[in-house]
Order: C-alpha cells, then structure tokens, then sequence
C-alpha cells in the first residue's frame, strides 16, 4: 500500500503547538518559518514517497546478507542511500559549519518520521549517524571533528554506536572491551560488540565505529569506561581512505521484524588490534555515549509515530475497500465496508488518536529542544532543557508502547488477513516490537523518569508541568462544545492523576524504593497519557477557534473529533493507572520467588 505523509498534521503542530513562528525567531533560525517548513516537508514527502517507501516490503522479503565478512543490503537500498545522501537529508539539522542545513530539530523530527513510515529498516542507518554526528560535535576533538563530521554529515560515511557485549547488555558496568594506549596517542581497541545496527554495509564508503571500551588501570563499573572512535578504513590526513581496520564483522542477526537492517557482531582486534581514537577525556565515555543515547532516544519515540501512522493509513484503506455484514443500525440493506461498523471506527480512532497525540507531544518536545539551545536568555534555555530532558522518556517509552497497540489494531482490522503476510499489516507489528526494546527497554526509559527526571529536583519539573496543564484547562473552560467539556473533565482528572503519582514517586523513593519502581512503568505510561493529551486538548482548542473562523472546516472538525475520542476513550484510563502505581506496589512483589 502507498504511504502518504501526513504533511498538513505535521504543519498544524508546528505552528500551533510547537510555536514554530517563535522557533524562527531564534538566533540561527531565522530562515526556518512555516514556509521553510512546509516547503522541506513537501520535498522530504516527495522522496520518502517516491524512492524509500516501495523498498519497505522488499526488504522484509529479502533482507540483508551476510557472506565472508560481507553485508549486502536489500536490492535498491545502496541506490536509495546514495539519494538521501545527496538530497542532504542526513545534514537536514546538523550545523552548516561541516555541510549540513542547520535546520531545528523541530523540522527535522517531521522529516524523520517520513523516513521511518516509509521504511524503518532503510531509516535506522541514517539515525545512528545523527546520533554519531551528536556525539563528536559535543565531545570530539578538533582533530576528530575535521577528519569525520563533514562526510559523516554529507551522509558519505556513516556512524554506528557500539555499546553491547555478550554479557553486557543494559548493564554498561559489565563491558570487557579493552583500550590499550599507544605512544603515539592512539589506542588498539580488542573486543566483541553485538547488536550494532548497520554495523556492516555496503551503502557508504566508510563506517565509523564509535565504540566502549577501557583502559588498562581504570576504574571499575561505569566509571572507568571510554569512548573512541574506531573508523572501518582508516583515514589520511588529506581525508583519503588507506587500510582495513582490524575490525570485522563476523555475523548478523536473525530477527522478528526490521530485516533489511543489518545487526551485526563486530569483532576488534583478531589480528593486533583496532585503531581508535579517544573522543574527551579517559573514562567518561558513557556520560559521551549518552549524548547519543538520548538523541537516539527521541528519534526512536519518533519510530514509534511513524510505525503507528504507516499501519493507521493502511487499515483506513482496508476498512474502506473490506466489504463483510450489514450495518448494525440498518441503514444498509447489503453488506456494507467494514468502516460502518461501531467497533472498526473504535478501533481505527484508537490508532488515529494516538499517533496524533505521540506526534503533537515529540513536536512539543522537539521545540523545547531547539529553544534550550538557540534561546539567548539563559534561564529559557535552563526551563527548556529540564522540559525536554523530562519528555524524552515518555516520546521513546509511550509512544514506541503505542505503535505496539496500534500495529496490533492494525492486524485486528484486517482479521485473518492481517494474519497474513501478504497483506503487509504483519510487517508493522513485526516491526514496531524492537522500538519498546532497544536505546533502553521501556522499563529503563521509566527508571531515568523516577530517578534522574522526577525524584532529583523533588518532582519539580513534573510539577511545573502540571501547572501548565492547569492553564490549559482554564482555556478549555471557556469553550462551551460538547468536545471541549469531554476534554475539561478528562484532563482535569488525568492532570490530578499525575500529580499524585509524582508525590508518590518523590515521597517514596528513598524509604519504599521498591513500591515505587513496581510502578515505574505504569508511572511512564500515565505520564506519556497526560501529556499527549494535553497537547490534544491544545490542539482542540486551536482548532475550534480556526473552525469559527471558517479555516479549513473538514481538517478542523476531524482534529477536534480525534481529541474528544482521545479524551473519553485513553486520556480517562488515568486515573485507574493512578492507583496501581500509588496503591498497588504490594500486589506486585507479595508472591513469593518460588512460586513463580
């Protein structure tokens, strides 16, 4: 089935929830306003579209290979990898200093959904390069700057993030890979590294590693872990490529879903070691690691919208052409499309509502981000920060568990056929299973919301955010439509919800650490709710008063349709979510370990 981007959704929360008017105003921003933005997303849909989105179901059926050493992608991939790069998509946001556009993040995000709807297993290589790209700009030398940002921006060379091992997966205390310094400053890297996406290829010319490891004498646990940059050929200093590193991969996976992204084994120094290259300073690789952490992070939650649209669109197609029974009202007397049916409308609303309000939220969230770096006063900066540092869970972990529920509605709307691989509905599911897993299960994304977001500043974040909430039920008050009391009343309970959650989670944690992290996630997901639906609830606001206005009449009634439905079928499961975090935890660990 064609994927269509959903352009004039994208536009709306830019302008109207994201204040994308605000966001050109800031320094370095000033050539991205609303015709910037609509301008690359038209482009951007054109490509996804045209080139990436056919490719999807070509590479579920005939995946990556991987012979003596070498990575062949699906037919078509290297052809449409060499059109993204000379696009300059993968610079879209990257600073204009080393060839990118310097675009904000806000824009970006947009496009990045584009490409994971059209296909994610194309679109996971070019996220790990940002992620890399990130990673050098905060922490890489001049020297490491000069010799890989310009072509890893250009999209030439591609970037990968080695953090996994055999025996250590979340936990990066565990990681073996050694670093052995040399006289000359650079270190022979010797280790296994598993799970490392496009971590072999044959799209790019060159694959730099950005790799964990320690060096001999450092501490123990996180403390003592390093970050080095392990190219696959290394590099002249007039930037040509010389010599195969002694890194190889040895193997790639076999997986559920995204199958054309090859997962491979990389195995350092079998034959004297790897060369790599210190990025900072010894023994803070992992604070540098986490910079591409969370910046892969956020893009994953944005996976999670993408996934959930290319499976709403497809079963809205279904539902339309699938014809089977008469309507339960009788308002046909033959058998009717199957998008008649109460339960198919629920169904489809339930994937359409969520997949606006994860949007709306990750746009939110993305502004926030493009304020607390361009913002000049810096106390905005600092309010940003800590606001985007907070959304980043919940963009990854609600709506990565989102797209879970809404590909799965995808496969019921289609019945058996959706059973079946030939329809594609399965692919999404597949698929969309890996975004609740990797960059940090969702129950890790909620313990960094207790700990580091919620219980280090005493919920004061959490709290201020609640606040705005309250401001937006004040503006939902003084509109008198039936969709705008459903949403008053829902977000009002929902806000208060929250609210006691937090005070559960702050009042708690060091006493009952326990009862607390029994609800972690529950906590995640009760947050991810409250907060997409208040940007719903904005949405709802804004598009009443453009309604009144006679803007757009069709788009405007269906926005508010979808956060009224939002309102009374997902944002009212709050409070219920509520009690199992504040008075559930003992029902949690009361069975005993043997009669598991």
């Amino acid at each position: 089935m064609p994927y269509t981007a959903p352009i004039k959704d994208m536009l709306f929360d830019m302008r109207h929830l994201a204040g994308l008017d605000e966001i050109a105003k800031l320094p370095g921003f000033e050539d991205a306003g609303y015709d910037t933005a609509q301008a690359v997303l038209e482009e951007c849909a054109r490509f996804n579209e045209g080139v990436v989105a056919p490719l999807n179901v070509e590479g579920d059926r005939n995946p990556s290979s991987f012979q003596a050493g070498k990575v062949t992608t699906t037919p078509g991939f290297k052809e449409a990898f060499r059109q993204y790069a000379e696009g300059g998509w993968q610079g879209l946001q990257h600073p204009q200093e080393f060839g990118g556009q310097g675009l904000p993040k806000t824009i970006g995000a947009a496009c990045s959904e584009m490409l994971n709807s059209a296909n994610m297993s194309f679109a996971l290589c070019p996220l790990l390069t940002d992620g890399a790209i990130e990673a050098l700009l905060t922490a890489g030398s001049d020297d490491l700057k000069a010799t890989y940002l310009e072509k890893l921006v250009s999209g030439q060379w591609t970037g990968t993030m080695n953090l996994t091992e055999p025996q250590a997966g979340s936990d990066l205390s565990l990681v073996r890979t050694r670093a052995e310094p040399l006289p000359d400053g650079t270190h022979k890297i010797f280790g296994t590294k598993i799970f490392i996406t496009y971590g072999e290829h044959d799209m790019a010319e060159n694959i730099v590693h950005l790799v964990l490891a320690r060096v001999a004498g450092a501490p123990e646990g996180v403390k003592g872990i390093s970050l080095f940059v392990v190219p696959k050929f290394m590099v002249g200093k007039d930037g040509s490529l010389g010599a195969r590193n002694d890194v190889q991969c040895v193997s790639i996976e076999h997986k559920l879903g995204i199958k054309a992204s090859p997962t491979a084994v990389l195995q350092f120094g079998d034959h004297g070691g790897a060369v790599g290259y210190l990025v900072g300073q010894e023994n803070r690789g992992l604070e540098y690691m986490f910079i591409m952490m969370n910046a892969a992070r956020y893009a994953v939650g944005v996976q999670g919208v993408a996934i959930a649209e290319r499976s709403y669109q497809q079963a809205v197609d279904y539902a339309k052409d699938r014809v089977q029974s008469r309507p339960v009202d009788g308002s046909m007397n033959a058998s009717a499309p199957i998008i008649h049916h109460p339960d198919v409308k629920r169904m489809l609303m339930t994937m359409r509502a969520y997949t606006e309000g994860c949007r709306a939220m990750a746009t939110v969230a993305a502004a926030a981000y493009d304020a607390s770096h361009h913002h000049p006063d810096a106390q905005v900066r600092k309010e940003n920060q800590a606001f985007y540092e907070f959304m980043v869970p919940l963009v990854k972990g609600y709506s990565t568990e989102m797209s879970l529920e809404v590909a799965s509605l995808g496969v019921q709307v289609h019945g058996g056929m959706g059973f079946i691989e030939e329809t594609g509905a399965a692919q999404y599911l597949r698929d969309a299973k890996i975004l609740t897993i990797y960059e940090g299960t969702t129950a890790i994304q909620a313990n960094d919301l207790v700990g580091r977001k919620t219980g280090r500043d005493g919920g004061q974040t959490a709290k201020a955010i609640a606040a705005q909430i309250a401001k937006t039920e004040a503006e939902l008050a003084r509109h008198d439509s039936v969709a705008a009391r459903a949403m008053l009343k829902r977000l009002s309970a929902a806000r208060q919800a929250f609210v006691d959650a937090v005070e559960f989670v702050v009042g708690n944690g060091k006493n009952s650490p326990n009862a607390v992290y029994a609800g972690s996630v529950p906590y995640l997901m009760l947050a991810g709710n409250v907060m997409a639906g208040w940007q719903l609830a904005r949405s709802l606001l804004v598009a009443e008063d453009l309604l009144a206005k006679g803007e757009d009449n069709a788009f405007m009634q269906a926005k508010i349709a979808t956060a009224h439905f939002y309102a009374d079928h997902i944002l009212s499961k709050a409070p219920g979510i509520r009690d199992s975090i504040v008075e559930g935890a003992e029902s949690v660990t009361a069975l005993a370990l043997e009669a598991f």
